[in-house]
């Protein structure tokens, strides 16, 4: 049996690369039509549209900083003018800081930027798509987490704790939007050979010591993850709501 998402339509933010650029493909691949967001990398987007193998027209680029309010509205408006409901909803739009940081060397601005676009830019989008979804019935909601939100990661403790918010705002929503027929789940990533991680890569002697503690022994690529975000957001997971997939190669074992 197929994933089938014909007559569907689906908004993914942060889709311009990685993760992403992965599940917009496979969304598109499996008939949705899909408007994603970007912040800055207006090529990326296009090469994403070009590269998608889906339909001419059903895969559409919107430039928004999820971090703001008025963005986020735009851009969710722009898949209702576009095509005329939202059916899913990708929240993965985040950033990580590649160097160490310490608690007490991070500043304010270092803490405000990683929460506004990796929590607030998770509720901000969730906020204009939920009416829309009311309106139909129905509806998948799947936010992107990270290992990170489950057991914390020192020198990165800003980036875990906004992973750890969304886990728990995955969780109150599950069981709010149930009435309305909206399932609302969690992907949670382990290493991903993404731009994102590029620094780790390069450190050959960081990347041997990470994948010796993977027990696949490996990073995953970016369509290893957007393959369970599908399957999420399809009717296949239809009676799944509230649940935390973990996608890390065996790395955080978590129950």
């Amino acid at each position: 049996m197929e994933i089938n998402l014909n007559n569907q339509v689906a908004v993914v933010t942060g889709g311009s690369r990685g993760i992403g650029a992965a599940t917009v493909k496979l969304l598109g691949q499996a008939g949705a039509k899909v408007v994603f967001s970007y912040r800055k990398a207006a090529q990326a987007a296009h090469e994403v549209v070009r590269n998608g193998e889906a339909p001419p027209g059903s895969v559409t680029p919107v430039r928004a900083d999820v971090s703001k309010m008025k963005d986020s509205g735009k851009l969710i408006e722009s898949a209702i003018l576009r095509h005329g409901r939202l059916d899913i909803l990708v929240a993965n739009a985040g950033i990580w800081n590649a160097d160490d940081l310490p608690i007490d060397k991070m500043t304010e601005r270092e803490w405000d930027e990683m929460m506004a676009i990796n929590l607030k830019g998770v509720y901000s989008v969730i906020h204009y798509a939920v009416p829309h979804m009311k309106s139909l019935g129905s509806g998948s909601i799947v936010v992107i987490s990270s290992t990170a939100g489950q057991r914390g990661e020192a020198f990165h403790t800003h980036y875990g704790a906004s992973k750890g918010a969304v886990i728990s705002l995955v969780k109150g929503l599950s069981t709010e939007l149930a009435p309305h027929r909206i399932r609302v789940n969690c992907l949670a990533p382990g290493w991903v050979d993404t731009d994102m991680c590029i620094p780790v890569l390069r450190n050959r002697r960081q990347a041997r010591r990470i994948n010796a503690g993977i027990p696949l022994g490996r990073f995953a690529q970016p369509e290893e993850i957007a393959m369970p975000i599908l399957f999420l957001a399809s009717p296949m997971a239809s009676y799944i709501t509230g649940e935390i997939l973990n996608a890390n190669g065996g790395n955080v074992l978590c129950g």
